[in-house]
C-alpha cells in the first residue's frame, strides 16, 4: 500500500493560489508567481498525459521524474474540479481522479471517465483512491481536501514546493486545522532555481 501525500506549490506566506480564483482565473490574482519555476528552466518535463510540458531546472526535473510515476490516483474537491474545468477530461498526471462533492455534476453522471465522485466524506474518498492506486501513492490536492486529510489523520507525507514570493492573500493551504498541533518531520530539502522542494513526514 502506498502513501497518502500532497505536493503543491506554496508562497512563503502559505498560499497556494491568489485571491479571486475561479474558472476564468484558475491561479487567482498573482498566483502565476507560484508556477514560474515550471517554465523558467532549461530541462523539458512532459507530464504523463502528454497534454502539458514544463521547462524546469535540472534539480526540479529530477524530483518530478522520481515522484510523478509513484502516483496511482488523485483525490480533489469539487471546487478545484470545476475551476480546472475537469482538466479537459484528463488530468496531467494521467491517473484516475476521485472527486469529493456534495452533488455529482450531471454532465458527468453515468459517463465513462477517469473521474469517480464520492459524497460520503473524506475517509471514503481516500479509501476509494487507495483501492484504485493499488501499491502506488495517493495524491491529494485542493486546500480543503488537504486540511480534511490532516484533521482525519489520513495524510502521510507533505511535499511543498516553496516559492520565494509573498502573495498576502488568497487560498491558504494550512488553515482550519483545529487546535491540536500536528507534528512533522523534515525528511528532504532540495534547493532549485526559483523554488525549494521540501518533504515532511506527518508524525502519527
Amino acid at each position: 500500500m502506498g502513501k497518502v501525500m500532497v505536493g503543491l506549490a506554496m508562497s512563503l506566506d502559505g498560499f497556494i493560489a491568489g485571491p479571486n480564483d475561479g474558472p476564468e482565473n484558475p491561479l487567482g490574482d498573482g498566483g502565476e508567481h507560484l508556477f514560474k519555476w515550471y517554465s523558467s528552466g532549461d530541462v523539458d518535463f512532459t507530464w504523463p498525459s502528454g497534454t502539458m510540458m514544463s521547462k524546469v531546472s535540472a534539480e526540479s526535473a529530477a524530483l518530478l521524474r522520481e515522484m510523478v510515476p509513484t502516483i496511482g490516483s488523485l483525490v480533489t474537491g469539487r471546487r478545484t474540479f470545476d475551476i480546472a474545468r475537469a482538466w479537459g477530461g484528463r488530468h496531467p498526471l494521467d491517473v484516475p481522479v476521485v472527486v469529493l462533492t456534495h452533488t455529482i455534476p450531471q454532465e458527468w453522471a453515468g459517463k465513462e471517465s477517469v473521474f469517480t465522485f464520492v459524497s460520503d466524506g473524506i475517509e471514503s474518498a481516500v479509501a476509494r483512491a487507495k483501492t484504485i492506486a493499488g501499491h502506488k501513492n495517493v495524491a491529494v490536492s485542493a486546500a480543503s481536501i488537504v486540511q480534511q486529510c490532516l484533521r482525519a489523520g489520513l495524510l502521510d507525507e507533505i511535499h511543498i514546493n516553496l516559492v520565494p514570493v509573498l502573495l498576502g492573500r488568497g487560498v491558504r493551504l494550512f488553515d482550519h486545522l483545529g487546535i491540536e498541533p500536528i507534528e512533522l518531520e523534515r525528511t528532504r530539502v532540495i534547493e532549485a532555481p526559483g523554488v525549494t522542494h521540501l518533504t515532511f513526514r506527518v508524525v502519527k
